[in-house]
């Protein structure tokens, strides 16, 4: 009974994790699993496993992509081989939750039952139902280098500032509280479309694209600063 439990919670929770692998790709339904080949997720769009959110690195951590549901997962979270009914019914890799599906077989270890801390909301997930998204450059502290990546203020954590490697990361890597910071506009340098977050002897220098992401950013990143925390759109319906 406990292992029927199990699937059942788990066939419940797939229905997400293979809904709409990115922003207008075409979902993978769960009744479909195992018997229509997925869409895979591009390797350059992912820095750690789908899964476990280990980091890969080129030695100990290589990419290998879950024949099922098409995730970018790591040898260990997809040392699994399951039938495929699109394959003609041949063993395939798979990963593990893909496994306990398809199966119904229990693994013993299950991380299933860890608290989704703060920085576990995965890029794809969020971005969806965002208030803005995009990809920045933030700079360090002397202005020269940077980090690129994917910067989201989600619509249920509006007063946060959510940074991760790339668009579909399942862990951001950091998060900025934006209550309290000021907004700083910055001269174009370079061709370059900068401005700040600023608070007491904190900030961060920000890179955007063109200028109209810039005005955008400030914008959304002023309003959540001062707690505000419907969209712009949504404080004009309530306004009307």
């Amino acid at each position: 009974q406990d292992a029927i439990d199990r699937k059942e919670k788990r066939s419940e929770t797939f229905k997400t994790a293979v809904h709409g692998l990115e922003t207008g790709t075409s979902a993978l339904k769960v009744e479909e699993l195992g018997r229509r080949a997925p869409q895979w997720v591009r390797d350059n769009l992912v820095t750690m496993c789908m899964r476990c959110k280990e980091p890969f690195n080129a030695i100990m951590r290589r990419r290998h992509h879950c024949r099922a549901c098409g995730y970018v997962v790591c040898a260990r979270c997809s040392d699994y081989k399951a039938e495929l009914q699109y394959d003609g019914n041949r063993l395939n890799r798979v990963c593990q939750e893909c496994y306990i599906f398809l199966t119904g077989h229990v693994v013993l270890e299950d991380r299933e039952g860890k608290h989704k801390g703060i920085l576990e909301k995965g890029a794809a997930e969020i971005s969806g139902r965002s208030l803005l998204c995009s990809s920045l450059q933030l700079l360090d502290k002397n202005g020269k280098g940077g980090t690129r990546g994917w910067f989201v203020i989600p619509q249920d954590d509006p007063l946060v500032l959510y940074i991760y490697a790339a668009p579909q990361d399942v862990r951001a890597h950091t998060s900025i509280p934006l209550l309290g910071y000021q907004v700083k506009d910055l001269p174009q340098s370079d061709s370059r479309h900068l401005f700040q977050l600023v608070q007491s002897r904190q900030v961060y220098t920000f890179v955007a694209d063109t200028e109209e992401l810039k005005q955008r950013w400030m914008r959304a990143m002023a309003r959540s600063a001062a707690g505000i925390t419907l969209s712009e759109e949504e404080e004009e319906d309530a306004d009307s």
